[in-house]
């Protein structure tokens, strides 16, 4: 169930990036990035003991929402015109 959590808020993270119309890129690149960074921060976030692969916790959701939106706009950066 956690890591359901966690791709959903980097799909957020996502949807929240797409508001913003600086350097917008393909949304196929964006939102592969965004739940590859969530899963990954997750995964940090199981290591470090909050959260867990199977439980829901706030804090590895933020953390995960946190990291997925850095995943998007550090895309929207190195990828420029």
């Amino acid at each position: 169930m956690g890591v359901v959590l966690w791709v959903a808020c980097g799909l957020v993270a996502f949807a929240v990036a797409r508001i913003v119309p600086i350097r917008r890129r393909a949304p196929l690149a964006e939102v592969t990035a965004a739940a590859a960074a969530a899963a990954l921060a997750g995964l940090v976030a199981t290591a470090l003991d909050f959260g867990g692969v199977g439980e829901l916790d706030w804090r590895a959701a933020v953390f995960a929402f946190f990291a997925a939106a850095a995943a998007v706009g550090g895309m929207r950066i190195v990828i420029s015109d």
